[in-house]
């Protein structure tokens, strides 16, 4: 099996659940291993057989945004949904971390994985 990554996706987002979180955005990092055949698009080298990185990348950003998550947890769920809402990507590992989410903590971050 062949895999394809997008790393250190930032998306200005809202997420978190106290009011002042709530009424701001925050910059999230989204690293995503999606497990597809990549066989047909190395031999055709033809995007049409490819899962396209760019339009994940948009997908992941544009449902992020919209779902205005109060935890990282649903963050990398709805990010693992866009992955997977195309039929070429047999699973997905999404990693989102948030920076300085509270005093003293460097990054917050959950991990997913999702067949």
């Amino acid at each position: 099996m062949d895999f394809l990554e997008i790393e250190n996706l930032q998306v200005r987002c809202v997420v978190g659940d106290t009011p002042e979180e709530r009424r701001r955005e925050s910059v999230l990092r989204v690293d995503v291993r999606m497990e597809c055949q990549a066989r047909a698009a190395a031999a055709t080298d033809d995007l049409g057989y490819a899962v396209d990185y760019a339009d994940v990348a948009r997908r992941i950003s544009g449902a992020l945004r919209e779902a205005k998550c109060r935890l990282l947890e649903r963050a990398a769920e709805t990010a693992a949904r866009e992955c997977l809402s195309d039929p070429r990507v047999e699973s997905v590992k999404v990693r989102v971390s948030k920076a300085s989410p509270v005093p003293g903590v460097g990054a917050a971050a959950v991990e997913v994985e999702r067949p």
